[in-house]
C-alpha cells in the first residue's frame, strides 16, 4: 500500500491513521489479554460516524480485514486482526445523559467507568458489567451482564437505539422502530452486522450509594461458603446480585498478612435497593470471615472494586458455561474443581442472573433466556511465565461441569481456540435468524475478525 493512498485516507477523515513506529501506536493496540499476540497494519482513531465509514470504504477497497477496538477487553482478542486494519475508538468517549427522558448517549470507545460516573451525577445507571475498565460497545454487542442484570436484563435489553456503520459505509440508525431486524441482531449479535458509533441506553434509579462488598472465608469451610451462597440465591430480591469465588487470597492491604496466597471462599454481593437486615441474614450467619467489606459505599466504588483482579498485560484464560440450577453434586464438583485452578491469579466464579433476563426478552438475538447462573474458571498467569498447569486445570474443571450445563454459553466468554459448535450454543435457535440478517447487511462478511456469523 502506498504512501499516497494512506495520505488519501488521512485527508478523508478527521482523526488519526497510525502505522507502526508512530508514537501513539503502542497504546493502540494495547489490548487486555497478554496471551493474544496479534498485530494489525493500521491503525485508525476515527472521531465520528463519517470517519468509520470512509475507513470502512478504504477497508473494503483494499482488501484489509477489519477490527473494532473499544476497550479491548475481550478475551479472545476480537479487538485486533493481524495485518488487518484497527478501528481503535477510543477517541469516540462522550456521554450525554437526559435524566427527563432516562436516555444517555453513549460513544463507542466508552469504558464502562465513563458511563457509570455521568449516569450516576444523576441517581440514574443502566445494565454493564463489573470491570471498569471494559468496554462498553463489545460488552453490549455480546449481550452483557452485571450486578443490575437480575433487575433489568441483559445489558443489551436495555438499549433503545444505535448509530451503525454497515457494509459499504452506510450510516444507519437501528430502533425497534427504524430497520429492527438489524436493531434486533446487533443485541447480542456482536459486531457482525457493522461498527456502532454510538450506543442510546435506558436508564433506572440507582444509587449513588448502594450495599456491597466482599466478605471471605478460609476455603476449609467451602462447603459451608456455597450452601449459603445456594441458600442466598434461592430467596434474593432482584435488587441483591451475588457471586460466590474460590481462589488464593491476593496479598492486598485489606488482607490480612497470614492469609495472603492462602486458599479462600468469598461472597461478592450487591444490593441495589433498600436493604433489609434479613436480605444479608445468610451470609451474617455464616460468622468469623477473615474480612467482611459488605456495607455502604457508592455505586461507582461497586462498579470498581473488581478491576485489580483483572489487569490489563496478563495471560488470561477462560471457560464458563450458563447454569439452570446448582445441585449439590455440582457444588461439590465446583468446589473441587475451583481449589484446583487457585493459583496466585486464577479464581473460580459462580455469577446469579436469575430474574429479568429470564422474563424480559423483547426480541433481541442475545438468547440464553433459561440461564440463571453463569459459572467458570479463569486461569490467569504472568508473561514469561509457564501457564501449561494453569490451563489444563481450567479446561479440566470445565469439562467437569459442563453436565450441569444449559447447554448454552456467553459468547463474550469465548476464546479464539473455541469452534463453530460453541458460537452456535451461545445463540441457540437465534442462529438461522442471525444468518439471515448478515446476509441482508454484510453478504461479503467484511466484518468477521469476530465470534463470526457467516452469511448464508
Amino acid at each position: 500500500m502506498s504512501s499516497s493512498e494512506l495520505e488519501r485516507l488521512s485527508s478523508a477523515i478527521d482523526g488519526s491513521v497510525l502505522r507502526r513506529g508512530d508514537e501513539s501506536w503502542d497504546d493502540a493496540v494495547l489490548i487486555w489479554n497478554a496471551w493474544v499476540s496479534k498485530t494489525p497494519a493500521l491503525v485508525v482513531q476515527p472521531t465520528s460516524a463519517r470517519d468509520v465509514a470512509a475507513t470502512i470504504r478504504f477497508a473494503a477497497d483494499h482488501g484489509l480485514l477489519i477490527s473494532v477496538k473499544g476497550g479491548g477487553h475481550n478475551i479472545a482478542g476480537t479487538a485486533l486482526a493481524d495485518n488487518g486494519l484497527t478501528l481503535d475508538m477510543s477517541r469516540m468517549r462522550e456521554v450525554t445523559v437526559d435524566p427527563a427522558a432516562r436516555l444517555a448517549h453513549v460513544g463507542a470507545g466508552c469504558l464502562l467507568r465513563d458511563v457509570d460516573r455521568a449516569t450516576q451525577q444523576h441517581g440514574l445507571a443502566t445494565v454493564l458489567g463489573f470491570i471498569s475498565e471494559t468496554g462498553v460497545a463489545g460488552l453490549t454487542l455480546g449481550g452483557g451482564f452485571g450486578y443490575l442484570t437480575r433487575r433489568f436484563g441483559w445489558a443489551a435489553d436495555n438499549l433503545e437505539e444505535v448509530e451503525i456503520v454497515t457494509a459499504g459505509g452506510t450510516v444507519r440508525t437501528a430502533s425497534r422502530a427504524e430497520n429492527p431486524d438489524l436493531f434486533w441482531a446487533v443485541r447480542g449479535g456482536g459486531g457482525n452486522y457493522g461498527v456502532v458509533t454510538r450506543f442510546s441506553f435506558r436508564l433506572h434509579q440507582v444509587g449513588p450509594t448502594v450495599t456491597g462488598g466482599l466478605a471471605v472465608w478460609s476455603a476449609d469451610r467451602a462447603d459451608e461458603v456455597l450452601a449459603t451462597y445456594r441458600e442466598l440465591t434461592a430467596s434474593a430480591p432482584r435488587e441483591l446480585t451475588a457471586v460466590a469465588i474460590i481462589r488464593l487470597a491476593p496479598p492486598a492491604p485489606f488482607v490480612p498478612e497470614q492469609w495472603h496466597f492462602q486458599p479462600v471462599a468469598g461472597l461478592l454481593v450487591c444490593h441495589s435497593g433498600p436493604t433489609t437486615e434479613a436480605d444479608l441474614a445468610p451470609i451474617r450467619a455464616l460468622g468469623d470471615p477473615i474480612f467482611d467489606l459488605i456495607g455502604e459505599k457508592p455505586y461507582v466504588a461497586q462498579q470498581s472494586m473488581l478491576d485489580d483482579m483483572e489487569p490489563k498485560g496478563l495471560n488470561q484464560y477462560w471457560k464458563a458455561e450458563f447454569l439452570p440450577t446448582l445441585p449439590s453434586e455440582y457444588l461439590t464438583t465446583f468446589r473441587d474443581a475451583a481449589l484446583n485452578v487457585a493459583s496466585p491469579l486464577s479464581f473460580s466464579v459462580i455469577f446469579h442472573l436469575e430474574g429479568a433476563l429470564n422474563e424480559h426478552d423483547d426480541g433481541g438475538a442475545v438468547g440464553n433466556r433459561d440461564a440463571r447462573f453463569i459459572s467458570g474458571f479463569s486461569g490467569v498467569w504472568p508473561p514469561n511465565a509457564d501457564g501449561d498447569g494453569i490451563v489444563a486445570a481450567v479446561r479440566d474443571g470445565w469439562e467437569r461441569i459442563r453436565p450441569f450445563s444449559t447447554g448454552g454459553n456467553y459468547v463474550n466468554f469465548q476464546l479464539a481456540e473455541d469452534d463453530l459448535t460453541r458460537t452456535v450454543a451461545a445463540y441457540r435457535d437465534n442462529c438461522r435468524r442471525l444468518q439471515q440478517v448478515k446476509t441482508q447487511y454484510d453478504p461479503g462478511n467484511l466484518f468477521r475478525a469476530n465470534r463470526n456469523i457467516r452469511p448464508r
